[in-house]
């Protein structure tokens, strides 16, 4: 024996690993709070008649609101890069399924999409490294006068 021990992790931890940064390197809960308001919302559209209070604008809308902010849940997780624009559209969305989709999907929709699409217009990327991209640069140090 050499006396030195090499410790590999094991699989689940590697995964584990692998998994914390692909989370934590886009708006994660701002796209899962904005999926499932959308899934919320499209929930009580297909709810029985007994239930709806009503279903807007030719009933087409109330089904196309939802579905759009499920797809827009799903772009913040994979196209962090034109979040801004997600989470606006997200929270227009949102206030419209007021008026198409039984009052936002009982409200609890609503505020669930309005939520996560706030996350992730807040949301910024940090840089993991110390010299990242995104940590403050100093100023190139001052070349001597030349005489």
């Amino acid at each position: 024996m050499s006396g030195i021990v090499r410790h590999r992790a094991s699989p689940g931890a590697r995964a584990w690993r692998v998994w914390r940064g692909w989370r934590r390197s886009r708006p994660f809960w701002g796209g899962l709070f904005v999926l499932l308001g959308g899934v919320e919302i499209l929930l009580t559209v297909w709810a029985p008649l007994g239930v709806v209070l009503h279903v807007g604008m030719q009933n087409f809308i109330g089904y196309l609101v939802p579905y759009v902010i499920i797809l827009l849940g799903l772009l913040l997780w994979f196209n962090p890069a034109q979040r801004i624009f997600y989470s606006l559209i997200a929270m227009l969305c949102a206030l419209g399924s007021w008026l198409t989709s039984n009052m936002g999907g009982f409200v609890f929709g609503l505020l669930l999409t309005l939520v996560g699409a706030a996350l992730a217009f807040a949301w910024a990327p940090v840089a993991d490294a110390p010299g990242g991209d995104l940590a403050p640069q100093e100023p190139p140090p001052e070349a001597p006068p030349s005489e």
